[in-house]
Parts: structure tokens; sequence; C-alpha cells
């Protein structure tokens, strides 16, 4: 049997991995949240060079803390990392976090995109939103959550597209799933600008995209950025969590995160820019002895195209706002 997509196609198909999500509809922003149901191994991959984050440290190698709550996604910019506050606040009522001594403290990364220059938000007044955005999100955390304009993902732009959310999941032969969430806040271009055929198309599993336009005769011009976006530093990024029962320690979920960060490059040309801040989480929710490298590489593998995957159905899934064009209304493709 053929590696699949399991039941949902999301992240969530992932044993123990809910998500949850909240927004700020007049400030056209939110959070997303991946919550751990128990602690799982984490670490994180960081490649763009506009990067935005909290707790990315500790989840490198020879750090004390090897397992984690929950991670967040948020928009806001910097304003975004205060929702693992509220997300703390959450988990710290249940009980949940590394203890130190008589304390609990919850241990929750998190990475933020900017989407504070969307045409038509309303900026806020007095305390900013995002603390009560993570509370309201972990608090809504399940197996079901929107794509496209949803979450971190509300007020994305990708390219001179209208980015969001996106997921995706695969079953492996062997039974190992892995799945993968991301907010699609690109500079690079998710699509081809001879056509407006999305990069990540040949990956898709049936069912996923209806049509695509067809490729030019011509060859492609690989100096044309016409579908990128404006060159305005630290306004753009994409942010994302991959996931997987398999059994991982520390060090295999780096090399996850590194594998997976292919499928940013997959689907996004160009990725990893200097106006980017292109970052991956990895979790393990598996128990028992860490997979063997041939196994980790095949999952890392399988983490890169759900990336992709995730990528461009945060861009199928995507309505327009703000006077951006989603892919749909350009491209009229029926998904």
């Amino acid at each position: 049997m053929a590696a699949r997509a399991g039941p949902r196609n999301l992240i969530t198909d992932v044993p123990g991995i809910p998500v949850g999500q909240a927004e700020d509809q007049a400030g056209i922003s939110g959070t997303t949240v991946v919550l751990a149901e128990m602690p799982a191994v984490a670490s994180v991959d960081v490649r763009g060079g506009a990067p935005g984050s909290r707790e990315t440290e500790l989840l490198g190698p020879g750090t004390l803390v090897d397992h984690i709550d929950a991670v967040v996604l948020s928009g806001g910019s910097a304003f975004g990392l205060d929702a693992a506050a509220g997300v703390m606040d959450w988990l710290a009522e249940a009980g949940r976090g590394f203890t130190v001594g008589s304390a609990i403290v919850p241990i929750v990364p998190a990475a933020i995109l900017f989407d504070l220059g969307l045409p038509g938000r309303r900026s806020w007044t007095g305390e900013p939103p995002y603390r009560a955005l993570g509370r309201r999100a972990v608090a809504a955390a399940g197996k079901d959550f929107r794509l496209g304009n949803a979450g971190a993902g509300l007020g994305a732009k990708s390219g001179r597209l209208k980015g969001g959310i996106g997921s995706a999941s695969l079953v492996l032969t062997g039974g190992a799933v892995v799945g993968a969430v991301v907010a699609v806040n690109s500079w690079g271009a998710t699509v081809r600008p001879d056509c407006g055929r999305l990069w990540a198309a040949d990956l898709a599993l049936a069912g996923e995209i209806a049509r695509q336009p067809p490729i030019p005769e011509a060859a492609f011009d690989p100096e044309d950025l016409s579908q990128c976006g404006s060159a305005d530093p630290g306004a753009n990024t994409t942010i994302a969590v991959v996931a997987t029962d398999a059994a991982l320690d520390k060090g295999g979920c780096r090399r996850l995160a590194i594998m997976a960060q292919d499928g940013l490059a997959r689907a996004i040309r160009p990725a990893h820019t200097p106006f980017d801040g292109d970052t991956v989480f990895s979790l393990s929710s598996g128990a028992g002895p860490p997979v063997e490298p041939a196994a980790l590489a095949r999952l890392g593998s399988a983490a890169a195209d759900c990336l992709a995957r995730a990528v461009m159905r945060a861009v199928l899934a995507a309505e327009p706002l703000g006077g951006i064009p989603s892919w749909r209304q350009l491209w009229g493709g029926a998904v």
C-alpha cells in the first residue's frame, strides 16, 4: 500500500497533536496553537534572515529541556509573541509544565509573522490582543480547524497573493504518521510567474487540486520575481510545525525540522531570503527507543513533502482580503 494522507489531511492526524485558532477580525490578525496532549520532544530549525521567535534556544542540542507543551504561531509581529503567555496561563492552570523545585513552568516556544500593514486593519487601543488570543486558541484546540484566512494566517500574504494557514498529513507504509501546519506569509511566490501554476502542484495527492494552469512551452525565466512581494525587511516569513508519532529524541527532531525546511523551498521560490524569518518547529509524540537513521531519513522526506503540500493548501484555501487577490480569484482553480 502506498503512503496516503490521513483521514483529515491535517497535522491533527498525528496522535496527541490537536490545534486551536483564534482571530481578531478587526485587527486582521490571529494565532494558531499546536498543543501536545502529553509533553512532546521538540526541536527547531531557523533559516530565514529576519526571524521573530521565543524559547527557540532551549530547543537546541545540549540544552536542559527536551519536552515542550505547545507551539504558538502568531501574527502581530513582535507583539504576537505575547500569545505564548496566554497559552502558558492556560497550561499552568491545567498543571502542565516543566518542574523546577515547587514551581511548574509551561514550555511554549513561538514564532511570529508580520501582518500589521494589511490594508483595512484596525489598530488596537490599549493592551494588544495576543495574550487573550493565545488563551482562546489553546482552549479551542481539537482535531478539526480551518485553513486559509484563519488563525495566524488571517492577515498573511504570499508574494502578491493572499496567504494563510495550511496543513497536510501523510501515513507512511510502515504506519508512522507525519503532519505539518504552516502560516504562509512569504516574500517569495508560491506560483510560477508565467502561468500561475503552484510550485508544489506536482506533490499534490488525489483530490487536493481540481485543476492547474498548463505549463507554457517557453522556458521559465529564473530571474522573474514578478509574483514576489515588495522587498521590505522583516515584513515576511513562513512559520510552521511538523509532527510525527514516530519516537524521536531531540537530535532526531532537529534533523526532522532541518529536512522539513526543504518543503518550503519546494513550494516557495525563493525561500529563506533576507526578508523572511522562515522557522520550522518539529514535535515527536511517540514513545519508545528513537527510530534508526534510515527510518528518520524517510520521515524527514515525508515531512518536507507534507510541508510543501501544506503551503499549497494554504494558498488554495485563502480568500481575497484587504485588496490582496487569492489564487482562485486570479487563476480560477476550483478546489
